[in-house]
C-alpha cells in the first residue's frame, strides 16, 4: 500500500485521513518541531486537539534535526504524495516533494505561496490588482512608509501566520504606532517571534472567501464564502459569521476571474488554495492566499451536504485522479443546501462553568454541527482578538436560505443580548423579588389559566388548591402527550444548577406545548435564568415559538404560542 504523507494536520485538513484511506493508501502525519517553550504551548495544544478528532487509524511522524535528515526519513517511506495539512506545513511539505521530484507546486513560487508581501509583489508583477505595502523591522521604519505614501487607515500583519493572528486594522498613525508597540512583543499562531511585519494600505469593502483546487495548472471553484468580521478595541480582526455564495451577485463574476488570475500568477499547479479577497468601489483585490484547505475545523460531511463535494478529497483528485477532477469542473459551480458558520465571540476574559449554547444550537432548524469544548469544571477564555480566540463554532445549513439566515440572526442576537446562554460564568444566582408578591402574581395567573385549555403546570412545589395537571421538573420526562398551555414556576429547584442543565430542562418543558398553544413563564421563574427575561425569550425563540405581546392582566410573564 502507498504512502501519502500530510505536513502539520489540523483543522480542516485532517479530512485528509479519511480521505487517503478511502483511496486504499496509507496516510502518515509528519509533525513540524516546534521551539520549547511556554510561547509555543497553545499550539501543541491545537495539534493534540486535532490528532484527538481524528477516528481512523494513521502513523505519527516528527520532523528531525535537520532537513537533510528529515528528507532522508520521508524518502524511506517511499510517498506516493507529500502535501500540506496547515499553512506551517506548506513550506516543507513544498521542499520535500519537490526533491523527491512529486507532483508538487514549483519551488521558486514558495516565497509568493506564504509570505504576506511576496505575494501582493508576485501578481502586481503580473499586473492585477494589488495592495500597497511594505515589510518593516522597526516602528520608525513604518513611521518613515506611512509619512511617505500618505496614508490614513493601514492593516498591519506578519510577514508569515494565519488565523488572523497579530492583524490589526489602524485607523490613523497612532493606532498604528501602538498596534506595532504591542506586536513586536507578542509571537504568531505558532509560537516563533515576529520581528518583521508588513504595513498595508487599508482596502475596505465586502470580503470573501474563494476556495480552488489545480490540476497540472488548470483551476476550478470548490466553494464561495461571503463573511463579516468585526474590529476589537484593540484594532484585531475578528471573524463574526460567514454564508455560502450560492448563486452569484454583482461583482461577484469579477471576483472569480480575478481569483484565477491571481493563482496563475501565484503559480499553483496542484492541491488547494484559500483565498481571502475583498471588492470595493474599484473591483477585486487580494488580502491573502493560503495553500491549503480552508481552516475552521469543517467535517467532510458538513461541506458535502452544501456542494456534494469536499475540499481535502477535491485536493487528492487533483494529483491522483484527474478525469474525476475535471467532470467536476466541467459540471460548473453547484450547492445543494446554504451554509452558515457563527464563530462564538466572547467579549472579555471570563471563567465559564458551563456552555449552554451547546445544548441551545442543535435546536436549530438549520444547526449541523457545534464545536465547542466540554466544561466539567471552569475554565478560562481569553477575550476574543482572532480565530485562535474564539469561544466554538456552530455550522449550519439549510435548503432554505430564509430558515438559514433566521437561525443565524437568533445566534448573533444571543450572543450579542443573552452570552450567559452561550458561555456562563455566574457564581450565584440572586434574586431581589419579595416572595410574597411573587407568590400571589403566580397564583393570579392560575386563576385566569382555564381559558386556554389543556394546561400543565411545571412547579418547584405541589399547590394544593390549584385544580391543574401538576408535575415536578425532574418528572417532565416522563409526562405523555402536548398540552394547550404550560405554566413554569421553576426557582428554588434550579438555583444550584448549572446553566446548561437549566437551559436544557426549559427547551424540555417548552418542547410540550402543541401547535397553536401557549406557554406563561413569570417573573419569579425567568429572574432565575440566564440573562433573566431575555434569556427565557431566546430559549423560547429557539424552538420556534413566536414571541407575544405582553398582557394587561399578566403582569411581568414571558408568553410564547406555537405556530406551525
Amino acid at each position: 500500500m502507498r504512502n501519502i504523507i500530510i505536513v502539520e494536520c489540523v483543522s480542516t485538513g485532517i479530512n485528509f485521513i479519511q480521505d487517503i484511506i478511502n483511496r486504499n493508501y496509507n496516510p502518515i502525519v509528519l509533525q513540524t518541531k516546534n521551539e520549547e517553550g511556554e510561547a509555543n504551548q497553545a499550539y501543541e495544544k491545537l495539534l493534540k486537539d486535532s490528532y484527538k478528532k481524528i477516528e481512523a487509524d494513521f502513523e505519527l511522524i516528527y520532523e528531525k534535526g535537520s532537513y537533510e535528515e528529515t528528507l532522508d526519513m520521508v524518502m524511506k517511506y517511499d510517498p506516493l504524495l507529500v502535501i500540506a495539512g496547515s499553512e506551517k506545513g506548506v513550506i516543507l511539505a513544498t521542499k520535500l516533494a519537490n526533491d523527491l521530484s512529486l507532483k508538487c507546486n514549483p519551488i521558486e513560487n514558495l516565497d509568493a505561496m506564504t509570505l504576506k508581501d511576496k505575494m501582493q509583489e508576485r501578481i502586481a508583477e503580473k499586473g492585477l490588482r494589488h495592495i500597497r505595502g511594505k515589510v518593516i523591522h522597526s516602528i520608525e521604519e513604518a513611521i518613515d512608509y506611512y509619512d511617505e505614501c500618505g496614508f490614513k487607515e493601514v492593516v498591519v500583519k506578519p510577514v508569515y501566520s494565519a488565523g488572523s493572528v497579530g492583524v490589526r486594522i489602524c485607523l490613523n498613525k497612532e493606532d498604528m504606532i501602538n498596534s506595532l508597540e504591542e506586536l513586536f512583543n507578542e509571537v504568531n499562531i505558532y509560537g516563533d517571534e515576529v520581528n518583521e511585519f508588513v504595513i498595508q494600505e487599508r482596502i475596505d469593502g465586502d470580503e470573501y472567501i474563494v476556495n480552488t483546487v489545480s490540476c497540472n495548472g488548470v483551476h476550478r471553484i470548490t466553494l464561495m464564502w461571503k463573511y463579516t468580521k468585526r474590529k476589537t478595541n484593540e484594532g484585531g480582526q475578528i471573524y463574526d459569521y460567514q454564508v455560502t455564495v450560492n448563486e452569484l451577485g454583482l461583482g461577484e463574476a469579477d471576483l472569480v476571474e480575478y481569483a484565477y488570475d491571481v493563482v496563475n500568477a501565484i503559480g499553483i499547479k496542484y492541491g488547494p488554495i484559500h483565498g481571502e479577497y475583498m471588492i470595493d468601489e474599484n473591483g477585486p483585490v487580494l488580502i491573502e492566499v493560503n495553500c491549503r484547505p480552508c481552516g475552521l475545523n469543517m467535517s467532510a460531511k458538513y461541506i458535502d451536504r452544501i456542494s456534494g463535494q469536499h475540499e481535502t478529497d477535491s485536493a487528492l483528485d487533483s494529483y491522483l485522479n484527474p478525469e474525476k477532477f475535471n467532470y467536476e469542473k466541467n459540471k460548473g459551480y453547484t450547492l445543494y443546501e446554504h451554509g452558515a458558520i457563527k464563530t462564538i465571540v466572547v467579549p472579555k476574559d471570563i471563567t465559564a462553568e458551563s456552555a449552554p449554547m451547546a445544548e441551545i444550537s442543535n435546536r436549530l432548524k438549520s444547526h449541523r454541527e457545534t464545536s465547542m469544548d466540554i466544561i466539567e469544571q471552569a475554565q478560562f477564555f481569553t477575550k476574543t482578538q482572532d480565530l485562535e480566540t474564539t469561544g466554538g463554532t456552530i455550522y449550519l445549513a439549510h435548503e432554505d436560505p430564509y430558515i438559514l439566515q433566521k437561525d443565524l440572526d437568533f445566534l448573533c442576537g444571543v450572543e450579542k443580548y443573552a452570552f450567559q446562554l452561550v458561555l456562563s460564568n455566574r457564581e450565584e444566582k440572586k434574586t431581589s423579588l419579595d416572595e410574597d408578591e411573587s407568590y400571589n402574581d403566580l397564583k393570579s395567573i392560575l386563576n385566569k389559566i382555564h381559558a386556554y385549555g389543556l394546561t400543565l403546570f411545571v412547579t418547584d412545589e405541589i399547590f394544593d388548591e390549584v385544580d391543574l395537571m401538576q408535575v415536578l421538573p425532574e418528572e417532565i420526562r416522563d409526562v405523555k402527550g402536548d398540552f394547550d398551555c404550560i405554566v413554569v414556576n421553576l426557582n428554588k429547584s434550579i438555583t444550584n444548577k448549572k446553566d446548561d442543565e437549566v437551559a436544557n430542562l426549559l427547551l424540555n418543558i417548552i418542547d410540550r406545548v402543541k401547535v397553536g398553544g401557549f406557554i406563561f413563564i413569570p417573573q419569579s421563574t425567568y429572574q432565575y435564568l440566564p440573562n433573566g427575561r431575555i434569556g427565557a425569550e431566546a430559549l423560547i425563540k429557539v424552538l420556534g415559538l413566536k414571541l407575544e405581546l405582553p398582557l394587561l392582566d399578566f403582569k411581568k410573564v414571558a408568553i410564547a404560542s406555537k405556530r406551525l
